[in-house]
């Protein structure tokens, strides 16, 4: 019995494998992005009311919708998320016309920059108080420097919503 489910199952194998895959629908994730833990437990990323090319966690009302995928654009600018090159340990984000940082990645539901990237793997922000108190600011965090005369929260991670 077995041997006759034998050619079955090799035509569909070589019908699989000469099939043309196509990457780029399963490359590419949307959804609003979100703090998940005190002080910025369910706030969602958004440009600056103020100044449209900072990116800042504030309230889900205003949150915007990004499409992840090597890059991370706004669906309602379409902005794309950057990361200043900047010698502090904290990389300050920025909005801007062109996808210039291509390390963007998920693990899991989780925002990263990948292994690969010239970052490497990281996946701690740093939360500082806006001067808008409903609002923090936002940088990518790779050592345990902090601005200035700020008010920060290190270590935060930012997510998607669950993708479980």
């Amino acid at each position: 019995m077995l041997f006759n489910l034998a050619p079955t199952l090799l035509l569909l194998l070589q019908t699989a494998l000469a099939a043309p895959i196509d990457n780029t629908a399963a490359a590419a994730t949307v959804g609003k992005i979100r703090g998940v833990r005190d002080p910025i437990y369910h706030l969602y990323l958004q440009a600056n009311s103020k100044n449209a090319s900072i990116p800042v966690l504030g309230p889900e009302s205003s949150a915007e919708e990004f499409t992840i995928g090597g890059t991370i654009q706004s669906k309602k600018t379409s902005k794309y998320l950057n990361i200043a090159n900047v010698t502090t340990s904290y990389k300050p984000l920025v909005f801007g016309a062109s996808g210039e940082t291509t390390a963007w990645g998920l693990e899991g539901d989780t925002i990263i920059t990948v292994q690969g990237s010239a970052l490497g793997r990281q996946l701690n922000f740093l939360a500082c108080k806006s001067s808008d108190s409903s609002y923090y600011d936002l940088f990518l965090q790779t050592g345990s420097d902090a601005p200035s005369g700020k008010t920060c929260s290190n270590y935060q991670t930012v997510h998607l919503p669950c993708l479980c």
